[in-house]
């Protein structure tokens, strides 16, 4: 990201290294430590003291509500957003793994949905960065491990991916393959980084994040959303599942580009109204 702004703006643009609280504790699972917002605090936290002037972050790990006084300046051309299947067998695909396999993942969402398409499978739960999640299929014995396409892409190691799992069978998370650019609010720096903006990718995180607002989504939830622009209309499609598959909630949304927001808000509504809320009870407890 740091060469595409030299690139596009024309400035110089050095990296500033800001190791985050989920970055850091690898050992306990994202819910048990308080969500994604644990990738974003400290990023907010030097753009706010002034020590960084952008930060750049994986838009799923956005929580529902910035820090005050943030802004999201850009979202850039959207990468493939759908889950991938890493095998131990090489090639082979979720509909090949054995009954029992033992599949790996530290995404509830994924967890639920696994479930809920493949009950006979074994789900465990898996902590660490990409390259740690892949030693794990070795060092526990694991038959799979599910990780995001786009992460694998970004690392050069898209061809460890089996089966990219298409949206029918397993929803993608808010915002999975968006980056967003966050600056201060009101930043001069916000109109000069439209140039990243890509409208696209901007009207489908306003329908995704839309939705995870409109559930109060955090890592204890098992939603999930995808929105897809054609011809200036999008289509989004939502889902809030039980964390033991049993029971999953749907929605769809098709609306023009400019009521994105709108559209993801409606689907909330429809999935509250549906059991969501209920559910959503359940599983804070």
């Amino acid at each position: 990201m740091a060469a595409r702004i030299r690139e596009r703006l024309g400035v110089p643009a050095e990296l500033v290294v800001v190791k985050t609280t989920g970055d850091r504790i690898q050992s306990v699972s994202l819910a048990k430590l308080g969500g994604k917002g644990l990738f974003v605090k400290e990023l907010e936290e030097a753009l706010l003291a002034g020590r960084a002037d952008l930060a750049v972050h994986s838009a799923k790990d956005l929580p529902a509500a910035l820090a005050p006084g943030c802004e999201l300046a850009a979202f850039p051309e959207r990468a493939d957003p759908r889950d991938a299947l890493v095998a131990r067998e090489p090639g082979a695909t979720l509909a090949d793994l054995g009954r029992g396999a033992r599949v790996g993942t530290g995404s509830l969402r994924r967890a639920a949905q696994l479930r809920a398409a493949r009950p006979d499978l074994v789900v465990v739960p898996l902590r660490g960065n990409v390259p740690t999640r892949l030693r794990k299929l070795e060092e526990d014995a694991l038959d799979a491990v599910i990780l995001a396409s786009a992460g694998l892409e970004r690392l050069g190691l898209a061809e460890r991916i089996s089966e990219r799992i298409e949206p029918a069978l397993m929803l993608p998370a808010v915002c999975q393959g968006i980056l967003a650019v966050e600056t201060r609010e009101g930043d001069p720096l916000a109109a000069a980084l439209a140039v990243l903006d890509d409208a696209d990718a901007r009207s489908a995180a306003s329908a995704e994040r839309a939705f995870l607002v409109g559930l109060g989504g955090d890592c204890n939830t098992p939603l999930a959303a995808l929105a897809r622009i054609e011809a200036g209309s999008l289509a989004l499609d939502a889902l809030l599942c039980s964390p033991d598959g049993r029971l999953v909630l749907r929605a769809r949304r098709e609306a023009p580009r400019a009521e994105a927001a709108a559209a993801g808000a409606d689907a909330a509504r429809e999935v509250l109204a549906a059991g969501g809320a209920a559910l959503l009870a359940e599983v804070r407890g």
